[in-house]
């Protein structure tokens, strides 16, 4: 009988911006002039460990549209869709750490028959070094039903900050600041979903 040992576990490697983030895989722009419902730019950073940017991270988003409602074949809703919102976006980050996505703001979503969700965005990270997508959501930090949104309510007190995302005002632009901190002291609560 021939001994077997198992092959030790890797991190994702350096090759890791080549092999996602190609030309097509950037679609951080969601929204048209005729999607319906308010739009929003958010723009953050992702940190490591030591706050330093992480210049090869790709963000993806998921969230429904402004009246609560998720586009995908599954979604039980008797309104016809909003045909010019999709409600998933994806980007990279660039070398400072940086991405944004053009979006609206989504509306409360069903948790239960008697109780709602916040507007939130759904938040997955991948990033070389991980072994595992990170999981997230970002809530609005002005939007008052955060208050009674159910998750939001299971992450301690002194962690809730990690998910709002800050209204920055810009003249015409509803703009939101968020930013994904990977670990260390200020690490974005992340889901284990």
């Amino acid at each position: 009988m021939s001994e077997r040992s198992l092959t030790s576990s890797q991190t994702v490697g350096p090759f890791f911006a080549h092999a996602l983030l190609r030309q097509d895989a950037h679609r951080n722009v969601l929204v048209g002039q005729e999607t319906l419902g308010t739009h929003i730019r958010i723009e953050g950073r992702v940190f490591d460990g030591d706050a330093l940017p992480v210049p090869d991270a790709l963000i993806e988003i998921w969230q429904a549209d402004a009246s609560g409602h998720y586009n995908h074949s599954g979604a039980q809703r008797k309104e016809i869709p909003n045909a010019s919102f999709f409600g998933f976006g994806r980007t990279g980050t660039d070398e400072h750490g940086r991405f944004w996505f053009e979006t609206i703001k989504p509306g409360s979503i069903l948790y239960t028959k008697q109780q709602m969700q916040a507007p939130h965005i759904s938040v997955t990270i991948f990033a070389r070094g991980l072994l595992n997508h990170l999981v997230t959501r970002l809530y609005f930090a002005d939007e008052p039903s955060n208050a009674f949104d159910p998750i939001l309510l299971c992450v301690p007190e002194h962690r809730r900050a990690t998910l709002l995302a800050q209204h920055e005002p810009r003249g015409d632009t509803t703009a939101y600041h968020f930013d994904i901190v990977l670990q260390g002291g200020n690490e974005t609560v992340f889901f284990n979903v």
